[in-house]
């Protein structure tokens, strides 16, 4: 995140970014088999897209979802989704695998 830092970003959206990422990036290394996973990031403006690139090998699609206050994992999603302005998924664009994006102010 220190280049988006060094574009003049504010600390409370390098640190949303950091998070951001760090909840898609895991998520595309623990649910899918790929064997290489892709980030970017652009400014656009004063909005910044998130974008992690995997090779689309999990069973179901990025869907944030309800747990329970006992359960210790499942609500990155939620995070993502509470931190940024709009998120979702598209076909990569090799064709062989997805992107999930987001969106932050």
């Amino acid at each position: 995140m220190l280049r988006l830092c060094s574009w003049g970003a504010r600390q409370e959206m390098c640190d949303n970014a950091e998070l951001v990422v760090s909840e898609l990036f895991t998520n595309a290394v623990r649910h899918t088999s790929s064997e290489e996973v892709r980030c970017t990031m652009q400014l656009m403006g004063k909005r910044l897209r998130l974008e992690v690139a995997d090779q689309g090998c999990a069973r179901t699609e990025p869907q944030a979802r309800s747990v329970s206050v006992d359960q210790e994992g499942g609500r990155g999603l939620m995070l993502v989704e509470a931190l940024s302005e709009a998120w979702g998924v598209r076909p990569d664009a090799n064709g062989t695998g997805r992107a999930v994006w987001a969106y932050l102010a």
